[in-house]
């Protein structure tokens, strides 16, 4: 049986062109340390290291490219940008649609004394930004939010959200996990002082790996969420400050860079947009089929405009997990049920705490999947 993936938002399969390949040789051939030895092949390696960090920049519009910082993936890079900024007495914003990566970590500081207040979206996400900034007080320090919900996903407005924060100095962190990759950021547009970004999801990369880039002011006023041997100035018992070295204490995944430049230049040699137009085709065909299909309903927006490859439905009366596990055994389609680590965002469309099954769509996928999809659920007769 043919294996359909529909569940790309939780990581991307297949990976792009060469990424396996690329692992694979560094662990056969060259699996060396970087900024430790001092011999060849750990130059060449600090080569291809930094090579990596380039095409990311590159890849994000990041001008310096020191302040693109590697990360095992966006959960600990959220953790490192609001942990390494705030302090008791502080108040954050963020949204309704946020995953749990950044809602349990909030928690976390909660009860550390720093509060933080969740602005609704209504059942589309769609964000109110008067609300948003009609909530900002003189305690407030930050606002952090997702650049796309990975229930519905609906774009959040990240550059007017980035203007309110310049307005009033706030610190800007974005979840970029259902955005980056596959959709154009611009961090010289964005000023982000955090762009949090996942190596396995849009990017094309392994798991295990991802990116944050930093403003100067975050490299400047943020502490390192973790401490440790960087490689440089071994003599002192303080982490440097000098970067990337400051925030990336330890070996850092070094396979996981390998694949994910690989999974960097396939994406660069790309036309513009194509990835991203391919998949929204994919998008608007499946929700054309839904809408024409009344034992489903459709949450979010019904049009493919501001919006990421994330679709997710409901049932009526009949349990999504019954149908997913249907799909799956019957059919060898690959989805997503359940809440999906933002149970904020199912409260907020209505579908707590059943949750939804979700269907998203990759660069590999093809219109003949989705109506074959569309097929087996006009014939289920739930």
């Amino acid at each position: 049986m043919k294996r359909i993936n529909f569940d790309q938002a939780s990581t991307s399969f297949p990976k792009a062109p060469g990424v396996a390949e690329a692992v694979f040789s560094f662990l056969k051939e060259g699996a060396f340390n970087v900024n430790r030895g001092t011999y060849g092949e750990a130059y060449d390696l600090a080569y291809q290291i930094y090579e990596a960090r380039e095409n990311l920049s590159k890849f994000f519009k990041l001008k310096d490219s020191k302040y693109m910082i590697f990360i095992p993936g966006a959960t600990i890079g959220i953790n490192m940008a609001l942990k390494g900024l705030l302090q008791p007495g502080d108040h954050v914003l963020c949204t309704s649609l946020e995953h749990n990566a950044v809602i349990r970590p909030l928690a976390q500081l909660a009860l550390q004394g720093i509060e933080y207040t969740i602005i609704e979206t209504n059942k589309q996400g769609i964000l109110d930004l008067d609300k948003l900034e009609q909530q900002i007080n003189n305690k407030t320090k930050a606002i952090v939010t997702t650049a796309s919900s990975n229930v519905i996903g609906t774009f959040l407005p990240i550059y007017e959200i980035s203007e309110i924060c310049q307005r009033h100095g706030l610190y800007f962190i974005v979840d970029a996990a259902q955005r980056a990759g596959t959709f154009s950021l611009d961090m010289e547009k964005l000023k982000a002082d955090a762009l949090i970004v996942p190596g396995h999801k849009g990017l094309l990369g392994p798991q295990g790996i991802g990116a944050m880039a930093i403003s100067e002011k975050f490299a400047l006023e943020a502490e390192p969420l973790l401490p440790g041997g960087t490689g440089s100035l071994s003599h002192s018992l303080e982490i440097p400050k000098t970067l990337p070295d400051r925030f990336e204490a330890g070996t850092i995944n070094l396979p996981g860079i390998i694949g994910l430049n690989a999974a960097l230049k396939y994406l660069l040699a790309q036309p513009k947009d194509s990835i991203a137009q391919h998949e929204l085709n994919l998008t608007q065909a499946f929700i054309t089929g839904i809408k024409e299909n009344p034992r489903f309903k459709l949450e979010g927006l019904d049009q493919i405009e501001n919006r990421s490859p994330v679709v997710s439905i409901s049932l009526a009366q009949d349990d999504p997990a019954e149908l997913a596990d249907l799909l799956e055994r019957k059919y060898g389609i690959l989805t997503r049920v359940g809440l999906h680590c933002s149970p904020l965002a199912h409260r907020t469309i209505g579908t707590y705490p059943q949750g939804t099954i979700r269907f998203s769509f990759g660069f590999n996928n093809n219109l003949e999947e989705v109506m074959f999809t569309l097929d087996v659920l006009k014939g289920l007769g739930i």
